[in-house]
């Protein structure tokens, strides 16, 4: 089961960081510390500070051994972009970008939209296999108030409240316990697109035993079957989107996942009220989300597979045809696939092991993979604790307890899945233009207090104020679906996706869904005893307070990962979590105070990351790198000035980086020489 993580580095074994250095396959200038111990805060481009005869000779290296040799003149071009990508108008030399190409680099920072027919077909695809996902989580909301009386377990017993929970919870359980576990081994093995077409068949057959299961062990057994595949897709195919995306618009396209799962919930709380009328209803309604598992098992055949596993995989040419598919021009394809190998190299030499084992226990061991892991579980775990399932899972039944017939009860529902898919469509501009963390932040406190209003609401005398009662409450539950959309809904797997390594990617999101469905199952399971014990209003207000908590976490331990490429997150992660916590307490949270609290139009927050200016060398003529060499230039002596270190290196010296973005860096924060 060992990954080959060599096939993003040089040779087909492992060899020492210095090793590579020396053939070219790790920047000149890197510091095996920076990755794990980044207290600067600076986000570096893996290729700054080589030079022109350096890096060319990189690329020389490189498409040689990755078989990539009549590609050549645009890895050459591609690599003088990647490492300054906003001044491919400034290349010359051979390397002289033509007009084409440079029309195409400029349209895709003012048209972010405009996309390959094969990245649409892809980002649809993934948006099938969310739908599946809502839709498997809202037949059984409709079928709660028939169900427990078919198998018997409609009394108020701890038994029968036991079992009607682990039957809601069913999925859950089996995507935390396994489904979630096997995506690491079977992408190793399959790849993403031979994944999702394994946790098809498993959304499939299942759904369809569920509707013919006589007893309540063969509806669990089902249940379970079905979250298998649930827990594997829900690992695999937000990687995928985000490894198939261009970081302009990744936040949108991977949360599409999370809209589409929305829609699902929708078609699922439309079919389940369609269904009122029909014999064996409950069975249609637990059956019917096979339908559109169908299409997702088809249409995988047709997408490219993730160029990224490729070259993980050591497969550099199948990654080269896999990427032409995805971006409009092969510039952008050597632009990307040499940024990615670089930053390959790098996670080899640091972080690759060769079994799963040790993958899974460098998710806590290693600083620069702990904090992501850290913040993927703090925004997994926070769509449990918003309260979110509660209502997905439980609305009709919720409804009921608030006084609806069953037919309003389903058609509240429908009401809930509709407004949580619609308020979604705002995710698609705020996700990269707010950033995740922001509307995080934004959106917790409102949920906070919708929460807790719709419960307060529910203590209301029936009889007096009935149906204003029922609509205030609805209301409420409706206007929190509606805070919860654009912020908790989309961000856990768009950025569980995007924070890990390559290396620990596939063992890193498995974990980090197997924390949000395994909590989603102990809700599923708890939540009836809770409303049993506390009423509605007590469960409400239990939620309201998670929610309070969760927004305390989320502030301390989730940075920000917007419009950052994939490999640029690693520089993101090695800031200490004290440090980034420290900054958020006496930076961020003064400045929020006198902003928006003291309406200080004037308030300036400093930033927490400066982004390293490209090295000039890269694309200068030779004779301006001989005058930045060491006693070079009209300079002379063995001293190197402030000025030609940098651009020589693209390094900056402490006195120039308290320069950087008005940045001061405090002086016992710097690693010692």
């Amino acid at each position: 089961m060992a990954d080959n993580p060599q096939s993003a580095s040089t040779g087909a074994t492992a060899e020492p960081l210095e090793a590579a250095n020396e053939k070219g396959a790790v920047p000149a200038q890197y510091d095996p510390d920076t990755i794990n111990r980044n207290l600067e805060a600076k986000i570096k481009n893996p290729l700054e500070g080589i030079s022109y005869d350096k890096l060319m000779s990189d690329v020389a290296v490189f498409v040689q051994e990755k078989d990539l040799r009549e590609h050549e003149p645009l890895f050459r071009k591609g690599a003088l972009i990647a490492q300054n990508p906003d001044g491919f108008g400034e290349i010359t030399r051979s390397e002289t970008l033509t007009d084409e190409e440079k029309e195409t680099l400029r349209l895709e920072k003012e048209h972010r939209w405009r996309m390959p027919m094969k990245l649409i077909l892809t980002i649809a695809t993934c948006s099938i296999g969310a739908a599946v996902q809502g839709w498997d989580q809202t037949g059984v909301n409709g079928a709660n108030i028939f169900l427990p009386r078919y198998y018997g377990i409609d009394g108020d017993s701890v038994r029968d409240t036991f079992i009607l929970g682990i039957l809601n919870a069913g999925p859950y359980l089996g995507s935390a316990f396994c489904g979630c576990w096997l995506a690491d081994p079977l992408n190793y093995y399959f790849g993403r697109r031979g994944v999702i077409w394994f946790s098809a068949h498993f959304c499939i057959w299942p759904l369809i035993g569920s509707a013919f299961a006589q007893t309540w062990g063969q509806q669990l057994a089902c249940r379970l079957l079905m979250g298998i595949g649930m827990g594997v897709k829900a690992a695999t195919v937000p990687i995928y989107a985000a490894e198939n995306s261009p970081a302009s618009v990744r936040g949108a396209l991977v949360m599409s996942w999370q809209m589409w799962t929305a829609f699902g919930i929708m078609l699922g709380t439309a079919v389940n009220l369609g269904l009122y009328n029909v014999q064996h209803n409950w069975r249609l309604m637990l059956g019917a989300p096979f339908l559109p598992a169908v299409p997702l098992l088809i249409l995988i055949y047709f997408c490219p597979e993730s160029p990224r596993w490729y070259m993980k995989k050591n497969r550099y040419a199948d990654a080269w045809g896999s990427m032409v598919q995805l971006r409009h021009h092969p510039i952008q394809v050597a632009r990307d696939m040499y940024a990615i190998h670089s930053q390959l190299v790098i996670e080899h030499e640091l972080l690759s092991q060769n079994n799963y084992v040790t993958r899974f226990v460098q998710l806590f061991t290693i600083p620069r993979v702990r904090r992501a892991n850290l913040a993927a579980f703090t925004v997994m775990i926070a769509q449990q604790m918003c309260g979110i399932n509660i209502i997905a899972f439980y609305s009709t039944t919720i409804f009921r307890e608030a006084g609806q017939s069953e037919y309003q009860a389903l058609l509240g529902s429908f009401g809930f899945g509709l407004v949580n898919w619609l308020f979604a469509f705002p995710a698609f501009w705020t996700i990269d233009t707010f950033g995740r963390r922001s509307l995080l932040l934004f959106t917790f406190p409102q949920m906070t207090w919708t929460l807790l209003a719709a419960g307060c609401l529910t203590l209301l005398d029936q009889e007096t104020y009935g149906i204003t009662r029922t609509a205030l409450v609805t209301l409420f539950v409706y206007l929190f679906a509606a805070f919860y959309s654009p912020g908790e809904g989309p961000v856990p797997f768009t950025y569980s996706a995007e924070v890990y390594p390559l290396s620990h990617r596939e063992v890193g999101m498995g974990f980090a869904v197997a924390t949000c469905l395994f909590w989603a199952a102990i809700l599923g399971m708890t939540f009836p005893f809770i409303l049993r014990r506390l009423g509605t209003v007590g469960a409400f207000g239990l939620y309201a307070g998670f929610n309070f908590l969760a927004l305390i976490m989320i502030f301390f331990c989730v940075p920000e990962t917007k419009q950052r490429t994939l490999e640029e997150l690693d520089y993101v992660f090695a800031v200490p979590t004290s440090r980034f916590a420290r900054y958020q307490l006496t930076k961020a949270l003064p400045w929020f105070f006198k902003r928006w609290v003291l309406f200080q139009r004037d308030a300036e927050l400093e930033p927490l990351y400066t982004l390293n200016p490209p090295a000039a060398a890269a694309a200068a003529p030779a004779q301006q790198q001989q005058a930045a060499a060491p006693g070079g230039g009209a300079g002379g002596g063995s001293g190197d000035s402030e000025a030609s270190y940098s651009e020589r290196t693209g390094v900056e010296t402490p006195a120039a980086e308290n320069k950087t973005a008005g940045v001061e860096v405090e002086v016992e924060d710097r690693p010692q020489d």
